[in-house]
């Protein structure tokens, strides 16, 4: 018996740990209940969207006059990543991207102060510019409600919506915004005549000042007596057709002319801008957008709960469905991960059962594991995480690892009571005896994460969670194995002699194969040398394993859904739209296995979604199918529809590639490289399709004003524009009321006008003395010209983008890098390559946990070295072991059995924890051996057959506990298999070399211990 040791208490004092972790599972079950569930760890991936309009303008005049004044504001805020923006005509949009987790709400603030400093800068005649904080991690909403209506007009529809409906929904909480898709908002159309004009010799200016000064807001104030006040209203304010129609426009001769003498007025809507269809149903969807960071799973709950409510409510006619839920994967995916947690625990178990022979002695590890997660999500709790995806997959990990410590204590109990030891006794000793060993294999494995959880980007923000709830498991698996399970095994484990039949053919044929294993070892060490080789170059093919494994960001998960991006000709219009995507919906929805597809039509695009069958209803994953949908989707004529898949991570960006292209050269000059770009992309293999934002294909009509001949005529140039403006733009002058909400009063050209451009130079201008008016075709030609559809620009230059979809067979990472050779051979010097969406990540974390797993090394190395006090042993372990698991893992991924992601990265980095434990059983009961008058050989051999049954034990653990990540299928089972093909097959093949190979650099690297009784009061560190 040993001296006395303060771990001792925890046996002689058996109330301790049973109250402790009595503790620990009620702390527990408190926090399961009230800790947050969402698909990711939060995170806040922001945008502030400005957009400015400038109706009438050119894209051009946008650009220089809107876009660039507000590029160089947004730039310089505080806390933006980086600034891209998009000039259209009419229209510039300017989108900050903001760092990950930077507060929207601080950046928001300081850009709009920012904003009202440069608003002198902006044209009079645009509008404010207005900011939007938008989710940069998915570019649409989470989710749309398809509104059943019968019969009744969409401007009515929208009207009651926004009154009754879309309040509601707004208060929900983690609600950023509710929109209307393929509304019709209610306007007071005023279509003008120009015969009518002429006839009347009124100038389109006129009309638009008598529409203002007649339809105003009166702000009298109120009369007060002693006794009452009273507020004073006006009827200044037109409300309906019939009073817009009696609006007078002037008076001569005693003669009054009225708005419907030259004019037609209706209440229309204003330009329509989408049309929303749900199948080939004309509808109109709500889409609701969650807050940057909210828990959408309960946003989507207390979203049908509202919904449902609402629906009892509303009039005969109207229903609120479900067109897309952006949840629904999120659930099933958890619901996968929590299943394969069940399977996870039973599988150990079993193992667990069969490898002790008892089930008594099984309760001791198995009884670890619900105390280390309870524990585990109460610590989760305090420090503010989240159930998600991230921390349930460490949970899963975790129940394959938490059971090694226990598993080794009570081995180490029962093989003390078998050589005679009483049961207390046997526990002190163990509990002694295995103290360092434990807590430095708890260590080892808790701080290889410690990196993780300092990375910057969304590799860092993804994984923190991550990396801290694992750690946190397997510590409180190690104090529950310092506590709890010596004084557990000492009542549990049977006497020697004792056992029953299954216990004692299990210590048979562990005793077999321990003799067996000697044997064998020591034939090996006779040809250590060899052995030694073999293992140096079996370890040197890790960097051939890694350089010839396929990369990505992450893999590519089955969402059961693929969107469906509709790019249009230039010219197209609406109408044109919704007629060319209807035989596209057909195609797409005679494919098996699909449900049902949602759209929204814009004037020159469209956007939508298929959604499938869960995947376990189809032999077909979305990847897999993704070349058939394109093929269908290649068969309609008139427009170029694209299919994207959901990003398996919350990045910007909707396509698997996206290159930026920067410069200061014209466009047109950057046109001709980006179309050698995208024929590059083509020929590379890698793309199923591959396309760019510069097109230079848009038909503009410029109206040459003759300069001389309207100086001649005693007008300007500002005159002029100004009337053609009110005539041609479209543009509302001010605003009516209709019961309490405010809509836009629009003068605009007959439509037979607007509809045929050649009779354009037949509207009549007003003179300059207002008595007469001229034709524009007197003061004016028409010129045909193509010009680019958007001019972009990327980090204040002008920017292009290479844009596409990657080949099932290839990866994202390969087709970047064929894209940026690409760009290396034909860009010239003054070009620059960036990046947007998920290849900005690729790019800017792909390889950040390489450096991760050489610090996590470094660190195992450290902790090693404090713990065998030596500077070489923790070579043994280090080199011994984790260079052959890491290329037994990277083998696989070699062979294209899964590729190199941030998932699998994180399982290299738990394979260098997991493996180091097995080196730590056999180094540190080889040190206390050659302390006892052992040499090295001696030690190694003895220790290596005595912890052979723990290693086999835990290995078995952790390889069947990890084995159901291998077969899952279903929601997020890509992530998971990846992780778990590295792990189990890392460490099946790192325990068979740490047996045979360890022990050799053990003898050749290992430092010479002294006998106890012979060593000095003050050791050195060994150094050799």
């Amino acid at each position: 018996m040993k001296q006395q040791h303060w771990m001792d208490r925890f046996v002689t004092q058996p109330t301790l740990p049973i109250v402790l972790s009595v503790m620990i599972c009620l702390a527990g079950l408190w926090s399961v209940a009230k800790i947050a569930v969402l698909q990711f760890p939060k995170i806040e991936s922001a945008s502030l969207v400005i957009q400015t309009q400038y109706v009438g303008a050119s894209a051009h005049v946008v650009k220089g006059f809107i876009t660039e004044p507000i590029e160089r504001v947004a730039a310089t805020v505080p806390g933006v990543d980086y600034v891209d923006a998009v000039s259209k005509a009419g229209t510039s949009t300017v989108t900050a991207y903001l760092k990950l987790n930077e507060d929207s709400t601080r950046v928001l603030a300081e850009l709009t102060a920012r904003l009202g400093q440069v608003k002198h800068l902006l044209p009079s005649e645009a509008e404010d510019p207005t900011v939007n904080v938008t989710r940069a991690d998915r570019p649409h909403a989470l989710f749309y409600l398809n509104i059943e209506h019968r019969n009744v007009p969409l401007t009515q529809l929208t009207d009651y919506l926004s009154r009754q409906v879309t309040p509601i929904l707004t208060g929900i909480e983690g609600v950023q915004k509710v929109d209307i898709e393929g509304s019709r908002t209610p306007a007071m159309r005023v279509y003008l005549d120009s015969e009518r004009l002429d006839a009347f010799n009124i100038s389109a200016d006129e009309v638009f000042a008598a529409l203002r000064a007649n339809n105003t807001i009166a702000t009298l104030g109120f009369t007060e007596t002693n006794k009452q006040r009273i507020d004073l209203v006006a009827n200044t304010q037109l409300k309906n057709v019939a009073e817009f129609e009696q609006l007078v426009v002037r008076q001569f001769n005693n003669e009054t002319l009225y708005l419907r003498d030259i004019a037609k007025v209706e209440l229309g809507s204003e330009q329509p801008q989408v049309s929303a269809r749900l199948d080939q149903h004309d509808t109109v969807y709500i889409s609701v957008w969650p807050l940057p960071g909210a828990n959408e799973i309960a946003v989507g709950d207390a979203l049908y709960a509202m919904t449902d409510e609402i629906n009892q409510t509303l009039p005969d006619g109207l229903r609120i469905n479900y067109a897309y839920d952006g949840t629904l994967y999120m659930r099933d995916a958890l619901n996968e991960i929590f299943t394969t947690l069940i399977e996870t625990v039973v599988l150990v178990g079993v193992v667990v059962l069969f490898m002790m022979g008892s089930f008594r002695s099984a309760a001791v590890p198995l009884i670890t594991i619900p105390i280390s997660i309870l524990g585990a999500i109460a610590a989760m709790y305090m420090v503010g995480f989240s159930l998600n995806l991230l921390t349930v997959l460490a949970i899963v990990l975790s129940v394959g690892l938490v059971v090694d410590d226990a598993i080794v204590v009570v081995e180490n109990v029962a093989r003390h009571i078998r050589n005679g030891e009483n049961r207390i006794n046997a526990a002190l000793i163990s509990a002694q005896q295995l103290f360092k060993p434990i807590v430095a294999m708890t260590l080892t494995l808790a701080m290889v994460y410690l990196p993780i959880g300092f990375l910057s980007g969304l590799t860092g923000v993804l994984f923190k969670e991550f990396a801290f709830t694992l750690a946190l498991t397997v510590i409180l698996s190690g104090v529950v194995a310092l506590t709890l399970s010596p004084i557990m095994s000492a009542y549990v484990v049977p006497e020697g002699g004792k056992e029953n039949s299954l216990t004692r053919r299990v210590n048979d044929a562990f005793d077999t194969l321990k003799n067996h294993y000697q044997r064998w070892l020591l034939k090996s060490l006779n040809y250590r040398q060899q052995v030694i080789f073999v293992a140096l170059a079996l370890s040197v093919l890790v960097i051939p394993f890694y350089q010839g494994s396929q990369k990505e960001l992450a893999p590519v998960e089955d969402q059961s859904s693929i969107f469906v991006l509709v790019q249009s000709p230039p010219e197209s219009s609406l109408a044109y739209n919704e007629q060319h995507i209807r035989p596209m919906v057909d195609r797409l929805l005679a494919i098996p296995g699909t449900t049902q597809m949602w759209q929204n039509i814009f004037t020159n695009s469209a956007f939508g979604g298929v959604e499938f069958v869960s995947a376990s209803e189809r032999d077909y994953t979305t990847k897999s199918i993704l070349p058939e949908v394109y093929g269908r989707l290649s068969q309609s004529p008139g427009i170029n529809p694209l299919p994207i898949l959901p990003a398996p991570l919350p990045t910007a960006g909707q396509f698997d590639v996206e290159m930026v292209v920067r410069s200061s050269a014209p466009y047109e000059e950057m046109k001709a490289y980006a179309d050698q770009l995208i024929g590059k992309a083509f020929a590379s293999g890698h793309f199923l399709y591959a396309d760019t934002d510069l097109k230079i294909d848009l038909p503009q009509i410029e109206i040459q004003l003759e300069r001389d001949k309207i100086a001649d005529l005693d007008m300007d140039l500002a005159y002029v524009s100004k009337q053609l403006s009110v005539l041609l733009s479209n543009n509302y002058v001010n605003r009516f009321d209709a019961d309490g909400k405010a809509y836009q009063v629009i003068p605009v050209v007959n439509q037979n006008i607007k509809s045929d451009p050649s009779r354009l130079l037949s509207l009549p201008i007003k003179g300059p003395d207002g008595s007469s008016s001229i034709m524009l075709s007197s003061i004016a030609t028409i010129k045909w010209q193509t010009v680019p559809r958007q001019l972009s620009s990327f980090g204040q230059q002008n920017a292009f983008r290479i844009f596409g979809g990657v080949l099932p067979n290839s990866t994202k990472e390969a087709a970047l890098t064929a894209l940026e050779n690409a760009a290396k051979e034909l860009l010239p010097p003054s070009y620059s390559v960036d990046y947007a969406g998920e290849s900005r990540q690729l790019r800017t974390q792909g390889n950040s946990l390489l450096t991760v797993m050489a610090v996590s090394l470094m660190i195992v190395y450290m902790l090693l070295s404090l713990q065998f006090n030596s500077f070489r042993d923790p070579l043994v372990v280090l080199v011994g072991s984790v260079p052959l698991a890491m290329s037994g893992a990277l083998m696989l991924s070699y062979l294209e059995f899964t590729t190199m992601n941030i998932y699998s990265q994180i399982g290299l980095i738990t394979l260098i924890g997991l493996i180091a434990k097995n080196g730590i059983l056999i180094v540190e009961f080889a040190n206390h051996l050659q302390q006892e008058n052992m040499t090295r050989l001696e030690a190694v051999v003895e220790s290596a057959a005595t912890r052979l049954r723990p290693i086999l034990m835990t290995t078995a653990a952790t390889v069947l506990g990890h084995f159901p990540l291998m077969l899952v299928s279903g929601a997020g089972a890509e992530a998971r298999n990846s992780i778990g093909i590295i792990l189990v097959a890392g460490m099946a093949i790192g325990t068979l070399f740490t047996l045979f190979v360890l022990p050799a650099f053990y003898v050749w690297l290992a430092s010479k211990r002294e006998s106890e009784s012979t060593q000095p009061h003050s050791q050195n560190v060994a150094l050799a």
